[in-house]
């Protein structure tokens, strides 16, 4: 194939991976958020009934949890066939489990109506979702980043990412919507219904998109090397092991900091600070909104300027951001302009820069043999410590603290502090950890290396 012709392969099939990631990620997220919107306000009370609000919130975010505790078998299943078979089949495949368990949380009836096997059909449409997200945001990633020039590995590897906010909008601007025009009543009963049914069509738009895309050159060039390895998870932790601690500890804090910001934020604000439930979701939805142009707009910078420099920074600002963002809160619950900003603020802004600039960087720390392996482990297994049981430590840490918020900042200070040094020690390692006889090979005929550091 000639240069020209190559180039122009390249540039079609980039644009096609980038659409169709993006698309799909959305509706991925719009899948799984729609639960952490829904179980403070919803599923506390029809699955989890008690004389004690917050047992029934913490039972209700204890199923979130379950989602992210299935992440890690999703993200092991799905990587090691997307290793050996192709990113593309996997994408198509977990997006129909999402879409599946999504429906059928939306037809599980309630805990009056059928007793305990309401929480229990409940806990296992969340299992189904979380394997189906745990092989979908390593590959999602990897389709838009292994298909760009080297030069541009950070902006496209960051597009998929805004699939998160995006999707965060779509669940809670449905449920906003929905809650805005229904009763409280009718709401409670069957309106939330209504947005996970929603799932059906999405995902039918969604699968047939991905199905027009092609593999990765990545991928496709890798035949020989990815024969020689049987399990790419287990020649990960072979030969990547300080690598994998490293990107394990970076992640620690963006997983807490999302669920601090985006997901409790939402009980916080209706539950103890007496903030309207619809006035809370849009303002979670334009903090999203903000999200969702940073995203982009740090990718390009960390082209330029390093992805591990401006995550680090991020990962340190999250957590000293979380005092002034919770004081707002406290004190100034009323003024919902001066909320937004509170808000919009890490979340929108610092989060994004975070976010952004994590999928390049844990990319390009691994060969394209064991890569989907690699970084579907390391956001997978560390979901489970900093994202899944945040909102029922937040719900705690707030409440043995007579309803301030100060324990749970200071909580994310912490895995702000584990998150910045984890990610210095990663660019110390600066791709030292790589498979034997594999690396210093090229990877792609768009002249991609290896494995790089940001």
């Amino acid at each position: 194939m000639s240069n020209t012709a190559n180039s122009q392969f390249c540039g079609a099939n980039l644009r096609r991976v980038v659409v169709s990631s993006l698309i799909g990620a959305v509706i991925e997220w719009y899948d799984f958020f729609l639960y952490g919107v829904v179980a403070g306000i919803v599923f506390n009370k029809i699955y989890f009934p008690t004389t004690d609000p917050t047992v029934g919130t913490v039972l209700a975010f204890a199923t979130f949890a379950v989602g992210f505790i299935a992440r890690p078998l999703g993200g092991v299943i799905f990587g090691h066939f997307g290793d050996k078979l192709g990113r593309k089949k996997m994408l198509v495949l977990t997006l129909e489990i999402m879409g599946v368990a999504t429906v059928g949380i939306g037809l599980v009836p309630s805990y009056d109506t059928i007793g305990i096997w309401a929480p229990i059909l409940l806990v296992i449409c969340r299992l189904a979702q979380g394997i189906g997200i745990g092989g979908e945001w390593g590959g999602a990633v990897l389709m838009a980043f292994e298909s760009a020039p080297p030069e541009k590995r950070a902006f496209y590897g960051s597009l998929p990412q805004v699939g998160l906010a995006l999707g965060l909008m779509l669940a809670s601007g449905v449920i906003g919507v929905l809650s805005f025009a229904l009763s409280d009543e009718a709401f409670l009963s069957w309106g939330w219904r209504i947005a996970f049914l929603l799932s059906a069509i999405l995902v039918a738009v969604g699968a047939y998109i991905r199905l027009s895309v092609t593999e990765t050159q990545d991928f496709a060039a890798d035949k020989q090397k990815r024969d020689k390895v049987k399990y790419p998870i287990l020649a990960a932790f072979k030969h990547y092991p300080k690598t994998l601690t490293a990107c394990v500890g970076a992640r620690f804090v963006e997983g807490i900091a999302f669920n601090v910001f985006g997901v409790f934020s939402l009980t916080y604000l209706t539950a103890s600070c007496g903030v309207d439930k619809t006035h809370s979701l849009f303002i979670i939805v334009g903090a999203a909104a903000v999200m969702a142009v940073a995203i982009p707009f740090w990718g390009m910078k960390a082209d330029k300027l390093g992805r591990m420099r401006i995550f680090a920074i991020a990962a340190l600002l999250l957590g000293i951001t979380a005092y002034p963002t919770f004081w707002v809160l406290h004190n100034f619950s009323q003024n919902l302009l001066l909320v937004f900003l509170a808000i919009a603020f890490p979340f929108g802004i610092i989060y994004g820069a975070a976010y952004a600039t994590m999928s390049s960087m844990f990319s390009g720390s691994f060969e394209p043999t064991v890569r989907y392996s690699a970084v579907s482990f390391i956001y997978q297994f560390s979901g489970i410590f900093a994202s899944g049981i945040t909102p029922m430590i937040a719900t705690l840490l707030v409440s043995s603290n007579g309803g301030q918020p100060w324990y749970l900042c200071g909580y994310l200070l912490a895995a702000a502090a584990i998150s910045f040094l984890s990610t210095l020690w990663l660019g110390c390692l600066g791709g030292k950890e790589k498979l034997p006889e594999h690396g210093d090979d090229a990877d792609s005929s768009c002249g991609v290396p290896v494995a790089e550091q940001g």
